[in-house]
């Protein structure tokens, strides 16, 4: 790399739910013993509760490659999964769990979610759901504003590679990833608006914070945001994938889109912004048929396959994955439209269980275990 190309780091967070071997249900209060052993053995990693006590969360140490990125991912998984396994639990890497009840749920007991609950009640006591996000350190505030704000026509296609939440509550809902609709009920979630410098953000912020709708800028829960923590384009859009697979090639697509607008960006040629408006739809289509979406096309008339877009940005994105050392990954994606996602399987397996005479509680059981076997699939190095 040049050293006007320093590269880009990555860092992974998967949400992750703690299921009950025998019901395959959530473990609404699961053995804290399960979080202690992750924070003991957690390594350059990390481990923490989430907003539900059935959930944790892992963040993978600083990666410089995709590559790097992939054996963190093996070690967190690997991580959770076997203190869960210790302590009488199963690990489930999906966003939303197909039959539990959000009325079972209960609160990590912490003052921030404490606070939540009060100010956003009902709303925030349905949020049965996880997310993975991933960080992208480049360039300089302003930069990665810019980038930032460029990548936003590219978050349904990320979206759809993703999804993994068909099921809520003991129905399958129609949609691919049910996850974003439940999110939707909270403020600040979803697509922000286009921005072009920091000190735009900044004053965003600020606004929100004189207004006391925030405390600090961690409750803007966008869709893409500035990491409050990191000097980092933090996305946030896309479900837990149940294949580290689907995850690694997730991630490769992210940094390569962040490398090649990045070198566009230093060229002063970034394109023009489509309305977000026009975005929302295809966020909206790629909630509801996943890799299956047709999305409305900026440079022409009408819709485009989404495999057909996905070709040409592949394509177009050669370069910056083979200067990444991703280009194997990144041609993934390819191979994860035509195959499905962690929903297509989910949906697949349910129905199949339904034809040959499951009932749909059994059903239902039965894409946990689905999930819970992908979770584990793919750690051990090598594989």
């Amino acid at each position: 790399m040049s050293e006007s190309d320093p590269g880009i780091t990555l860092g992974i967070e998967e949400e992750f739910f703690l299921v009950d071997p025998e019901t395959r249900d959530l473990l609404s209060d699961p053995d804290r013993r399960i979080f202690e052993a992750c924070a003991r053995n957690r390594g350059p990693h990390n481990a923490v509760p989430e907003f539900l006590r059935s959930q944790i969360e892992t963040g993978t140490k600083v990666c410089r490659t995709v590559g790097e990125a992939r054996e963190a991912l093996r070690e967190t998984r690997r991580l959770v999964i076997e203190a869960a396994a210790e302590h009488g639990a199963s690990v489930m890497a999906a966003s939303t769990h197909p039959f539990a009840a959000w009325r079972a749920q209960m609160v990590t007991p912490k003052q921030r979610y404490e606070r939540f609950v009060v100010t956003f009640q009902e709303s925030l006591r349905r949020l049965v759901v996880g997310g993975m996000h991933i960080h992208a350190g480049f360039g300089d505030p302003d930069s990665r504003i810019r980038v930032m704000t460029a990548l936003r026509r590219y978050l349904p296609l990320l979206h759809a590679l993703s999804t993994s939440s068909p099921f809520t509550g003991g129905r399958e809902t129609g949609f691919k990833s049910y996850r974003l609709t439940i999110m939707g009920a909270i403020p600040r979630t979803s697509l922000p608006g286009p921005l072009s410098t920091r000190a735009d953000y900044d004053r965003l912020v600020g606004a929100y914070q004189r207004m006391r709708f925030i405390e600090s800028a961690s409750e803007l829960w966008w869709d893409i945001r500035p990491s409050e923590a990191f000097p980092t384009v933090e996305m946030r859009i896309c479900d837990t994938c149940p294949s580290i697979d689907d995850a690694v090639s997730i991630a490769a697509l992210y940094s390569s889109l962040v490398r090649y607008l990045a070198r566009l960006d230093r060229e002063g040629r970034l394109p023009p912004e489509p309305p977000t408006e026009i975005i929302g739809e295809n966020r909206w289509l790629a909630q509801r048929y996943g890799v299956l979406a047709f999305f409305g096309n900026e440079g022409s008339e009408g819709r485009v396959d989404i495999e057909e877009y996905a070709a040409v940005l592949v394509d177009q994105l050669a370069d910056d994955a083979r200067a990444l050392g991703c280009e194997p990954e990144l041609r993934r994606v390819l191979e994860i439209i035509h195959d499905g996602t962690g929903a297509d399987r989910q949906i697949d397996h349910f129905r199949l269980r339904r034809l040959e005479g499951d009932t749909e509680e059994e059903a239902l059981r039965s894409v946990v275990d689905l999930v819970v076997a992908e979770t584990r699939e793919g750690m051990a190095a090598g594989a």
